[in-house]
């Protein structure tokens, strides 16, 4: 009820009128049954930007750190996360890791549409990177349909550190359902997971028509942040970063 009214009422409104989302594609998701939204990931508000032109409750696996920020806003953020049925999703890896993808997974079987980033982490320079594992994971056990989905236009929107939103419109794709029996007798099988995601990835370029980058954004993100360090030692003249270049000479 908190979903219907929020989106029906409050950001709905205000994301249709002042963004003017252009939207093509969705008959391609389906009326009734589970199914994968498979999107890039440019911005943060990817995730109003979504739900607000999908007719069905959109949940998704959301970074974790979503849900246990301190403070008013914090706790604010984390309500609405919880009463939207949002999932937290663990990326350490291991059995956190799991534990999230395995809440995926039964709100797949629940019949839920569920929205998954699969390259983990938002593109740090509006390139697609390598998805993840896990949506081929999820797709393979629970045998429900992928619709692969573009979003276009949401990293000028909100660029990753802008907390206040640019108003221009964005767009979104949606491309056909993606099945893969061939695959599902070996739903465990990392190769199959692998060849799974890259055909998703694929679609996703095709659609949103962006660079693909065969590394992952995580990795992409710590050599950008390792490099400006660097950068800043280099232009505060550190004794360190001396010593580094007189080593290196």
């Amino acid at each position: 009820m908190f979903y219907y009214v929020a989106k029906t009422f409050v950001v709905g409104p205000v994301v249709n009128t002042a963004f003017r989302p252009w939207v093509k594609g969705l008959s391609n998701v389906p009326q009734d049954g589970a199914a994968i939204l498979a999107s890039n990931h440019l911005s943060f508000s990817d995730s109003i930007f979504l739900p607000v032109k999908v007719p069905r409750p959109v949940r998704f696996l959301a970074k974790k750190d979503y849900f246990v920020k301190r403070g008013p806003m914090g706790w604010a953020q984390k309500t609405f996360f919880d009463v939207t049925g949002q999932i937290p999703m663990d990326r350490s890896g291991g059995k956190a890791s799991q534990d999230s993808l395995d809440a995926g997974e039964q709100a797949l079987r629940d019949g839920a549409v569920l929205g998954i980033y699969p390259e983990g982490t938002r593109s740090p320079d509006g390139r697609l990177y390598r998805g993840k594992l896990g949506v081929a994971r999820l797709a393979l056990r629970t045998h429900v349909p992928v619709i692969p989905v573009a979003m276009i236009g949401t990293d000028k929107v909100q660029p990753i550190g802008k907390k206040v939103p640019n108003i221009r419109r964005v767009g979104m794709i949606f491309g056909e359902p993606m099945t893969f029996e061939g695959y599902y007798d070996n739903a465990d099988d990392r190769f199959a997971q692998r060849a799974v995601t890259d055909e998703i990835m694929y679609q996703i370029m095709r659609l949103s028509g962006q660079e693909y980058v065969d590394t992952y954004a995580a990795d992409e993100k710590r050599r950008l942040d390792r490099l400006a360090a660097e950068q800043r030692l280099i232009e505060r003249g550190s004794p360190s970063s001396l010593r580094r270049d007189g080593e290196s000479s």
